[in-house]
């Protein structure tokens, strides 16, 4: 049974996924419906989508939405009550799952946005093996398929080899990473530190890159918010020993997230270009930058605006755990497993910063009215190493780690964190799996 209580502390934003007007990989919509009266091969296009969704990204299936007539998902219904209950969880879940072998791990929601009801499929992708079709129905679903949600928004079924092998390498990665979780600690034994003269080689980029950003950006951006520095590199300097399109493809396969990511969304991958060793995005609203190197470097800066002198406490939750999700997955794409990684996090314009937010750890307040948690260096600095199997199978250990790391340094103590590895586990299975 899931800590709903602790895991939705970070709220699901249902209104951008319901608005966001535009079907793709994760996400369908379907017109306000009885589930109860609809007829079997209906139901079936459901058990179809959450199948293709699951062995693809996983995602959401909103249903309330219809279509304009452009086409387009635009007529904001919601459902009635009695339609909105028709939605059992209990039936939907056994008619989807009498099709789908193993069973889709799937929720469903039924969030109110401006006084309407939708109910909304929470589809998790696959953990172990991928969903196969155990029996056809009508025209609806073939037996023996895999399908899969592809760019342009179809479920259908794998039939290039790419898509198989996509499938496949998934699989073996998931059970990569499972193993990983049980031999957490025995993968360090013997592991040494990059050598320095590799590592030079990546500060080097590390630096032309941040040049890049001051450049960009043309004023300081430290009277506006705190600077969000990461660098990740392996252990040994190659200069190329990715081609760009490899890089690209795997910054692409390692998001799983709506486009108010805190760290990368789709639009990043839209906007990215290529240079003459990395792939490259800078968005000038947010005063984001990015490049993926071919040496195997990943390096990110983004500013955080602040709320007076504080910064969010539960931004800084959702930034840092999307941020180690996405590089585990990253550089498993890549195709690195017990190759000891670098990982840095550097904060600036931090000096008499506080935490904020609407979470209890952090509403303590002195006499002044202001928190008690305050930075107060100028530079947060925080080094950690591990695997890539480690950080992929170990996301919510390592960001947990970070956060109240990071946390001291505001002066907060580690024992006023509640249940934050629950909390973390949560926002990253409903936003990425």
């Amino acid at each position: 049974m899931r800590e709903k209580n602790v895991i939705n502390r970070i709220p699901v934003d249902w209104r951008s996924i319901i608005y966001r007007e535009i079907e793709s990989e994760e996400l369908d919509y379907k017109a306000a419906q009885n589930w109860g009266r609809l007829k079997r091969a209906e139901k079936a296009k459901f058990a179809r989508h959450c199948m293709a969704m699951a062995n693809t990204k996983g995602g959401y299936l909103v249903v309330g939405v219809g279509e304009d007539k452009a086409g387009r998902p635009r007529l904001y219904t919601g459902l009635t009550e009695k339609e909105a209950k028709s939605f059992d969880p209990t039936d939907v879940g056994n008619f989807i799952n009498r099709y789908s072998d193993p069973e889709v791990d799937f929720d469903i929601e039924k969030p109110v946005v401006d006084r309407k009801r939708y109910v909304v499929f929470v589809i998790r992708r696959f953990s172990s093996l991928p969903h196969v079709c155990g029996y056809s129905c009508e025209n609806e679903l073939q037996q023996g398929v895999f399908y899969i949600r592809t760019a342009d928004a179809s479920s259908r079924p794998a039939y290039r080899a790419s898509e198989i092998h996509g499938i496949v390498q998934r699989a073996l990665r998931n059970q990569r990473e499972f193993l990983g979780r049980m031999l957490r600690g025995v993968l360090y034994e013997g592991k040494q530190s990059p050598e320095p003269g590799a590592e030079n080689y990546f500060i080097e980029q590390i630096n032309h890159s941040k040049q890049l950003y001051v450049k960009k950006t043309k004023k300081s951006v430290l009277a506006k918010g705190v600077l969000w520095e990461i660098a990740v590199f392996p252990s040994e300097f190659e200069q190329e020993k990715f081609s760009l399109s490899e890089i690209k493809r795997a910054v692409e396969n390692s998001i799983y997230t709506f486009d108010d990511s805190y760290f990368l969304n789709h639009a990043d991958i839209t906007d990215s270009f290529f240079t003459n060793v990395a792939l490259r995005s800078y968005t000038e609203e947010e005063e984001k930058f990015w490049q993926a190197f071919q040496s195997g470097l990943f390096y990110f800066l983004r500013l955080m605006k602040k709320k007076g002198d504080a910064i969010d406490y539960e931004d800084i939750i959702k930034f840092i755990s999307e941020a180690v999700y996405f590089l585990g997955q990253f550089y498993s794409e890549l195709g690195y497993y017990d190759e000891l990684f670098t990982i840095k996090f550097m904060l600036s314009g931090v000096e008499n910063v506080s935490l904020d937010g609407a979470y209890p750890e952090i509403q303590e307040k002195g006499r002044s009215g202001k928190s008690d948690y305050v930075c107060l260096i100028p530079e947060i600095k925080l080094k950690i190493q591990r695997t890539a199997a480690d950080l992929a199978s170990g996301a919510t250990v390592h960001t947990v780690r970070i956060i109240r790391e990071i946390c001291e340094r505001f002066n907060m103590p580690d024992g006023k964190h509640q249940d934050l590895d629950k909390v973390i586990s949560g926002f990253i299975e409903r936003r990425n799996d």
